[in-house]
């Protein structure tokens, strides 16, 4: 009788353990589902930005997008914050002094929100992030890299590929039987190394402009493709660069053919074509310009709402209505207006491909 009674007590107390502290398993992750507007949550993911930036050294500067899940844990007057976020490239580069908060949507290349999570411990003396990491393709970080010194593949419209592809081009035209200049039409492939300094390769094709090259030297603005007279031209180029040593690129071209190059049937994962002629995603809908993943945060769930007015310390910040438990995700912290392509048939630069004036800056 006396070991049956234990056993229940022994039940008893293993269930209230489980009960009290279950949500230390919610998704893998410690702490209790707090709200995604909430001013500390805002801070924390204020701080993990600013940590993640500091340590990229190319590219693009991250800027906030949404908090999709915010979680808290404390122990007296600190607290520990695990979050997870999306994120978009800005228009501030990489080691500037300039403050993520203060910057703007990059409008062109990928239309994906970048994902990240992090931890961050809080107090009323300090915020200090412990951990962050954002699913950035080609961005090289002191903190985060699969493999130091391997190729990694990078966008075609990178900002980063503005020199090579200027001294890839630029050789070209230096070398070929042509009577004409030739002008980058499309990236189709690009890859970055860590060597001595910046080891590019590329894959690239370019058009034939109405520039003979006994009236102009290099490409200006009077050089527009011949749309008359097309003529296209490919090459493979291996590009060495070393800024910091104020050398010139050293380019060597191999495999360059009198031809386009073929448009893809489909794109490899985590690449982005200099020439996007594909309509956005179809999640997004065709009568808005932001992009899908701005969706989720303006579907009401009505259902739910009382579960969220008997929690929220305080209602949500922004003014349009978040009825989602929690708040979550967040309301973006900017709306996203990416450049939409424009019409292969005209003339005027493609939204997000390099023009001469680009290639020239």
């Amino acid at each position: 009788m006396m070991s049956s009674a234990v056993g229940l007590f022994v039940a008893a107390l293993l269930c209230f353990c489980s009960s009290a502290f279950g949500q230390a398993g919610v998704d893998g992750q410690r702490g209790v589902l707090v709200f995604c507007d909430d001013p500390s949550v805002q801070k924390a993911v204020t701080s993990a930005l600013h940590e993640f930036n500091s340590k990229l050294t190319v590219g693009q500067k991250l800027a906030l997008f949404e908090i999709r899940v915010a979680k808290k844990t404390e122990d007296g007057s600190d607290s520990m914050y695990y979050l997870e976020f999306t994120s978009r490239r800005s228009d501030c580069p990489a080691g500037g002094s300039k403050n993520w908060t203060d910057c703007d949507y990059l409008p062109t290349g990928s239309l994906a929100a970048i994902s990240c999570n992090s931890t961050v411990h809080m107090n009323e003396k300090e915020t200090v992030t412990k951990e962050v990491y954002c699913n950035v393709d080609g961005y090289i970080s002191s903190e985060k890299a699969t493999c130091l010194g391997c190729p990694v593949e990078i966008e075609g419209n990178s900002e980063d590929l503005k020199v090579p592809l200027l001294a890839s081009v630029s050789k070209f035209n230096s070398i070929s039987n042509s009577t004409h200049l030739f002008t980058l039409n499309r990236v189709s492939h690009a890859t970055r190394q860590v060597v001595a300094g910046f080891r590019y390769k590329l894959r690239f094709d370019m058009k034939k402009t109405t520039c003979a090259k006994a009236e102009h030297k290099d490409l200006n603005d009077l050089c527009v493709p011949d749309e008359d007279n097309m003529e296209f031209a490919n090459c493979n180029a291996t590009v060495d660069m070393a800024p910091w040593r104020l050398e010139q690129p050293g380019v060597l071209l191999a495999q360059c053919e009198n031809r386009a190059l073929p448009l893809p049937r489909r794109r490899p994962p985590g690449w982005s074509p200099l020439r996007n002629r594909d309509p956005p995603p179809p999640a997004s809908s065709p009568s808005r310009s932001p992009p899908s993943i701005q969706s989720p945060s303006k579907a009401p769930a009505k259902d739910e709402s009382s579960e969220e007015d008997t929690t929220a310390s305080k209602p949500s910040a922004s003014p349009n209505a978040n009825n989602h438990p929690f708040h979550c995700p967040s309301n973006p912290w900017k709306q996203f207006k990416p450049v939409q392509p424009v019409a292969p048939s005209q003339k005027p630069p493609l939204a997000g491909e390099f023009s001469d004036t680009d290639l020239l800056s």
